[in-house]
């Protein structure tokens, strides 16, 4: 039997590197698109089919985790993203680049649906380990914006993604000699308490999950893909070298690793309504507000957005780690996520559109909207009935 830690360890990291590669190019496009003879809006799009392959490609993977193997899924993530990003710094046209893109987002569609499921059925605290490894994800965001502004900047754009690439295929050699395929079953996920609903609100919890799923990570993906074109717009006055501006991204979303690590630890002692309703409420005024600032105001608000955003997906994760048996969770997931990464890949798109019509005044209040619905979906999620296991 595997040692709970070391797979907990390795999804961690996983979580960091699949979160890492899908945000490299957000990062690296402002360099590329003159090397392409490309605009910003132009290249951008490039990335909209890797991203939808990153959701559509969760249902399949999902269900290959629960009938196969979690552990031979992850083998092929960690080594197939690895190869797929080194093959992005190879590209010569944008067709190949496209190609390639799509590479990397089918390989990432592995991690989220079979390696959560793998997380949560080692995990002694499902709030605890869940909100530990939204800080991985979050921080491979956070490192990615940092270390490609900077590898950009000084060596080029190139080996931007063969550096991280390599080190994704050396990540996966080391899986593979620590982590051996175990039954289904042998282990599963143990809590202080459990917490239900009643069967005649279980459509309310469908109904807000679906709503917050869809809203959420659509603005999560949109944020994330615009944030570093935000900055080199809107931060003109304080700076103009890509590295610089990659710091400041990276320092906005430590915010939220920050924010993912509390809601994980309060997961463990409080309702999902508790935190879900708070959470919710933040996100459209802030949103509404950074349409019109810039310099450090937007600075200011973008943590307060990350905060929200990220505490928001870790309440998601948890909700279907509480509510799904281990032989059906990988499958629960791959729809969760398949929602939420179909939607954002259509985002990118968006972020483009919306760029180009009205800046990034007309994104943040477009978003803001949308956030709205997240809070009639919190209003509606049911009060759980809590007691000790």
């Amino acid at each position: 039997m595997n040692n709970p830690r070391t797979v907990i360890l390795y999804m961690n990291i996983a979580h960091f590197i699949d979160h890492y590669a899908m945000l490299v190019f957000a990062a690296a496009v402002i360099v590329m698109a003159p090397v392409f003879g490309m605009s910003y809006a132009d290249l951008l799009p490039y990335a909209t089919p890797g991203f939808i392959a990153f959701g559509a490609g969760s249902l399949l993977t999902g269900w290959l985790g629960d009938r196969w193997s979690r552990r031979h899924m992850m083998v092929i993530f960690f080594i197939g993203i690895g190869l797929a990003m080194m093959a992005v710094g190879l590209t010569q046209s944008p067709q190949q680049l496209s190609i390639a893109l799509l590479a990397v987002g089918l390989f990432a569609a592995i991690y989220h649906p079979v390696g959560t499921a793998m997380l949560v059925a080692h995990a002694d605290k499902l709030g605890r380990e869940v909100g530990i490894n939204g800080v991985w994800g979050n921080l491979g965001v956070a490192t990615s914006a940092l270390i490609t502004g900077v590898v950009c900047q000084y060596i080029g754009w190139r080996w931007a993604f063969v550096l991280p690439g390599l080190a994704a295929v050396m990540a996966g050699i080391f899986f593979m000699s620590k982590v051996k395929h175990e039954a289904r079953g042998s282990r599963k996920a143990a809590s202080t308490t459990t917490a239900r609903v009643s069967k005649d609100a279980m459509w309310r919890v469908i109904v807000a999950l679906i709503i917050t799923i869809i809203a959420s990570s659509t603005t999560f993906n949109a944020l994330t893909v615009a944030l570093p074109k935000l900055f080199t717009e809107r931060l003109a006055d304080l700076t103009s070298n890509t590295a610089l501006i990659g710091l400041i991204a990276a320092g906005t979303y430590v915010f939220g690793a920050f924010a993912q690590y509390a809601i994980g630890h309060l997961l463990d002692k409080h309702s999902l309504k508790t935190l879900f309703l708070p959470l919710a409420v933040v996100l459209a005024p802030l949103l509404f507000l950074g349409a019109s600032l810039s310099g450090i105001p937007l600075v200011l608000v973008c943590i307060g957005i990350i905060i929200g955003i990220f505490g928001q997906i870790t309440v998601n994760d948890a909700m279907i780690g509480k509510y799904t048996s281990d032989e059906w969770r990988s499958r629960a997931y791959s729809v969760r996520y398949f929602l939420g990464f179909t939607a954002a890949g259509a985002s990118v798109g968006l972020v483009a559109m919306l760029h180009e019509r009205g800046g990034f005044t007309l994104m943040l209040q477009a978003l803001g909207a949308l956030c709205v619905l997240i809070i009639v979906a919190a209003i509606a999620f049911p009060n759980e009935e809590r007691s000790n296991a």
